[in-house]
């Protein structure tokens, strides 16, 4: 099963989400596909998804190391063994398919060093590939990296940063097609040579 996950709670960008998850449905792209209003309720839906999960894309607001629905954030945190989102995050890593990509089409979600240390840990909490960006991203898509379990980031904790340092930063790049790693959201796949394996 290939699924998506949005953010229902952004007005216009819920609209934009929303239309997105009809083409890509239409494109057999994905099989299935739920708005939601927070990270618990999107673990709610992908629980009822029948069949292995191949592939999970979450389009949502995010920041750095953070992936957002709606007031509550998907971290690092989260993956501590006392956070209420682990037990989640354990059942679906039971979910996952071999070989399995989660990917964050979400602004900066894998830019400074937040965003790699989240990337680095989650894909070992999951035992999954992950992917994410180090932009804003709107149509343009930039600094999509990709990571396997195991694996230690390779993009440099600086890119997409406009404002700041990677240990604290202010602000992000807005994507450009000529800005690293770009796809476009009408493009549903991580290139291959944009994954960093161990």
């Amino acid at each position: 099963m290939r699924v998506l996950v949005y953010d229902r709670t952004q007005k216009a960008l819920t609209s934009a989400w929303r239309a997105g998850s009809v083409l890509y449905r239409g494109l057999r792209r994905i099989d299935a596909s739920r708005g939601v209003a927070s990270w618990d309720e999107a673990f709610a839906f992908l629980r009822e998804v029948e069949g292995p999960i191949e592939e999970l894309q979450y389009w949502g607001h995010g920041k750095w190391g953070e992936a957002r629905a709606d007031e509550t954030v998907l971290s690092a945190r989260s993956l501590s063994r006392h956070h209420a989102h682990r037990a989640q995050l354990d059942a679906l890593k039971a979910k996952l398919a071999p070989d399995a990509l989660v990917w964050f089409r979400c602004c900066e979600t894998f830019g400074a060093a937040p965003g790699i240390a989240f990337a680095e840990q989650l894909s070992e909490t999951l035992g999954a590939r992950v992917a994410g960006h180090t932009y804003v991203i709107g149509f343009h898509q930039s600094g999509l990296h990709g990571l396997a379990p195991g694996a230690r980031a390779t993009w440099d904790p600086a890119e997409g940063l406009a404002e700041g340092t990677p240990e604290s930063p202010v602000r992000a790049h807005l994507s450009r097609p000529w800005a690293p790693r770009t796809i476009t959201c009408l493009q549903g796949r991580v290139p291959e040579a944009w994954f960093a394996y161990s």
